[in-house]
Parts: C-alpha cells; sequence; structure tokens
C-alpha cells in the first residue's frame, strides 16, 4: 500500500490527536513528513514526543516562514492545519495552491472575508478542504441524525439547543488565545461552530437569517470587581495571589503542558496561563441566538462559558413529534492530558415523543474515546483507506465548514449592530450546493 505524505502546521494540544492516528493507528497508510509551528521550542518537543511516545521515526522541522519550503521539500498530498484560528485560511489557501488538500481544524476561518478567499481558492485550485467535525461522529449526535432522517419525529420546525461549558473547560477560554476575539473569532465561532454544525446536519438544512446578543457578564476584571474580588495577578505561573485560586491552573503540574508552552514561552511570549479576571478580554460569556433556517425551522441557541457543569440540552419538535437529547460530559482541559479524554460522556439520554403516544428511551451506542468516542470514528472515516460507507454521510466539506462558521459569524455582527443578519449578503454559495441527501 502506498502512504499518503502528511504535513501539519501548529503543533499546539489538538495536533496530538492527529499525530497519534497517523503515526500508530494508521501507520501503514500514512506518513508524517513534516511539521511546522511559529515556536521552535515546541516543534522541538512534538518531535520528541513523538519519538518518546510513539516510537516515531525523525520527522522534518520547518518555522512558520519556512512553509512554502516545507511543502516544496517534502511533497505532501495532505497539509494538517492546526494553528491559530484566525491564521487557518493562509495556511489552507497557500497549500492548495501548492498542489495540496487540506484537513483543517475547525473552525474553518473566523469571518465571511476569510471565509470568501478560502471558497474562491477551492474554486480556483481544485483542491479538497475537509474540516474536522468529530462531534458528528459521536454515537448520540450520529442518532440523533437518524433518527430525524427515518422522519420519527416528522418535518422538524423548532430547535432549542442549550450548551454549558462548565468552570473548568469554559474558563480555559479566557485563559488563552481565544480570549481575544481577532484570534479566534470569539465563542459563537470558535466553540460554537460544533454545535452550529451539528444542526445543519441534524435537520438536513442550512442558516439564512441570524439574530444574537451576548457579553462579558462573568470573566474579565470589571466583573470580578463588581463581585467584591480585590486581588489580582496577570498569569498564574509564578504569582502569590494564583495559589490556592480554583480559577489558576499549575502548568508545572503537567508534562504535556509544560512541554508545550512553559517550556516555549521564550521564543514567542505566548502566554498559556493568564489570569480568567484579566483586561483585555474581547470575547462573550454569554450569547443566544435566534436562527431562521431554510427549510422553516426556527432555533433558539444558548450558550454559557461559567456553567457549574458540562454538557448540553437539545430539544427538536416537529410535525409528528418531539425528540430530546441531555448530556454531561467530563472536565477537561486542553493540553492538560491526552486528547483522548476531551469530552468524555458521563451520562447521556435519548428520549423521543411521538404525538398522541407514549415517550420511549432510545438505546445509545457506548464508544471509547475522546467526543463521546467520536474522535476514533472520524479518524478511522479520514485515514482508513477501507473504511466502510457513511450512509449518514458525516465527513465535513469545505461548504459544511463555511456554513457552520456563518452563523457565528452573522451572530457577531448581529450583536455588534442590534439587527438581524442575513446570511447570504455575506456568502456567495449557490443553495443547489448546500442540499443534501
Amino acid at each position: 500500500m502506498e502512504k499518503k505524505r502528511y504535513a501539519c502546521v501548529g503543533t499546539g494540544g489538538r495536533l496530538r490527536m492527529w499525530l497519534k492516528a497517523m503515526a500508530v493507528t494508521y501507520k501503514d497508510s500514512c506518513e508524517i513528513v513534516g511539521l511546522c509551528d511559529i515556536n521552535r521550542t515546541r516543534l522541538e518537543n512534538t518531535q520528541t514526543a513523538l519519538k518518546r511516545d510513539y516510537d516515531y521515526h525523525d520527522v522534518a522541522l520547518y518555522n512558520a516562514d519556512e512553509f512554502e519550503k516545507m511543502i516544496e521539500e517534502q511533497k505532501p498530498d495532505i497539509v494538517v492545519v492546526a494553528t491559530v484560528d484566525r491564521t487557518h485560511h493562509r495556511y489552507i489557501i497557500k497549500a492548495m495552491e501548492m498542489g495540496c488538500d487540506v484537513i483543517s481544524e475547525k473552525p474553518m476561518t473566523v469571518d465571511d472575508e476569510k471565509c470568501a478567499k478560502i471558497l474562491e481558492a477551492i474554486d480556483r485550485t481544485g483542491r479538497e478542504l475537509r474540516v474536522s467535525f468529530n462531534y458528528r461522529y459521536a454515537p448520540h449526535h450520529s442518532q440523533l441524525r437518524q433518527i430525524i432522517k427515518d422522519g420519527t419525529i416528522g418535518d422538524v420546525k423548532q430547535i432549542h439547543f442549550e450548551w454549558l461549558l462548565n468552570t473548568s473547560h469554559g474558563a480555559d477560554y479566557f485563559r488563552r488565545w481565544h480570549r481575544d476575539k481577532r484570534n479566534s473569532g470569539g465563542l459563537m465561532v470558535h466553540k460554537s461552530t460544533h454545535h452550529f454544525d451539528l444542526v445543519n446536519f441534524w435537520i438536513n438544512s442550512f442558516p439564512v437569517k441570524v439574530y444574537a446578543q451576548g457579553g462579558l457578564k462573568f470573566y474579565g476584571r470589571e466583573n470580578a470587581e463588581e463581585r467584591g474580588i480585590t486581588k489580582f495577578y496577570s498569569r498564574c505561573y509564578g504569582s502569590e495571589n494564583a495559589k490556592g485560586d480554583p480559577w489558576a491552573i499549575d502548568m508545572t503540574e503537567s508534562d504535556w503542558l509544560r512541554e508545550l508552552y512553559l517550556d516555549a514561552e521564550k521564543d514567542d511570549g505566548y502566554i498559556r496561563d493568564q489570569s480568567v479576571f484579566g483586561d483585555n478580554i474581547s470575547i462573550e460569556d454569554v450569547m443566544n441566538v435566534i436562527v431562521n433556517y431554510d427549510n422553516g425551522a426556527i432555533m433558539s441557541y444558548s450558550l454559557n462559558a461559567f456553567s457549574p457543569y458540562e454538557g448540553l440540552n437539545v430539544c427538536i419538535t416537529g410535525t409528528k413529534g418531539r425528540v430530546e437529547m441531555k448530556l454531561i460530559e467530563s472536565i477537561y482541559i486542553n493540553g492538560q492530558d491526552d486528547a483522548s479524554k476531551e469530552g468524555l460522556v458521563e451520562s447521556e439520554r435519548i428520549i423521543v415523543y411521538p404525538m398522541f403516544e407514549p415517550g420511549y428511551e432510545v438505546e445509545i451506542q457506548k464508544l471509547e474515546g475522546g467526543h463521546g468516542g467520536g474522535d476514533d470514528v472520524m479518524l478511522d472515516d479520514i485515514f482508513n483507506p477501507n473504511a466502510a460507507y457513511d450512509p449518514l454521510h458525516r465527513a465535513a466539506s469545505h461548504i459544511d465548514g463555511a456554513m457552520s462558521i456563518m452563523t457565528g459569524i452573522c451572530a457577531n455582527k448581529s450583536m455588534a449592530t442590534g439587527q438581524p443578519i442575513n446570511v447570504f449578503d455575506y456568502i456567495d454559495i449557490p443553495k443547489s450546493k448546500l442540499r443534501k441527501d
């Protein structure tokens, strides 16, 4: 079997899931030929981890300004993009122009201008872009899609979707680069793109109008001061005020965090453990959104980033009944441990309520691994050349990536203007390309 050649740009916490898949599980069909990052220490530590943890051979290392050189020298078939969100478009477009297909971490990008540039590059080069929506592959999310696809609740008319980020995972977005909206598009794009994609996937439709409100209501120094907090610090490492603070993380207690970030600070000055109650936070921690879909359905969506527990509540009502899903996930901080521990399910229920009949609970398949087991199923779909046909069509294309972020991008525009936003005023995709089976 001829191996496909993979190069990766961005070697932060999320990449290790990809590296393990290519270096171990699918080593017979994959070859890692290059790693690229802005931070040399992180590059070298990633190389060390590949050898130490997976017994992998040396991989060529390239600085950020050598991305094109990496492609020229290593000639990868596919480039995996796992950089800061605002830079995704640069690497996606350049890789395609140089003849590579691309796999991108979500979100595909952070605003409509960058999205348009990616779509134009795909049309111009004919290359393929796949966006890694692992949640689609989790059994509970796949099962909900199947229930709706089978017509069990009829034509969907209303969705209520509540996502809760806890005081560990949710707080972590306010420590990292995500806290600057220019980097991440805020949680409406960086995090909620998962949820907006799930709705598009579940109901087989796409958003046409978005109205949103939100704000920074809990994190940030001003909010903390109003609650009577008087002891502050800029970052956790080396701070007396951070000792014993439940909102602080100690990077010295995690080998992964120390290797990826603390030891690498000297190269680019990136601080991974900023205070969640510091200044210069430009993203929201409370968001409410109303979305109209092309099929006539309406969704009410909410995201809270300081909940006591992590999980979701989803209620979908159609012309023949209603389905409800409740999910609670375990605590996880990105980069603190193996990515397979992210999104582990503690409890889950799906209940169907048919019209005029008793409700019943649906048995959910149990899988091990991150994001409810979805990570491993997605990786098999991507890297296994003999992967089985998927009747649910869970593989996410550039169009799926675009339509997921457009809900969040338009939500940001709505929060800024106070007005409802028409999605197709900001994206140019023929609606015929958006409809599936």
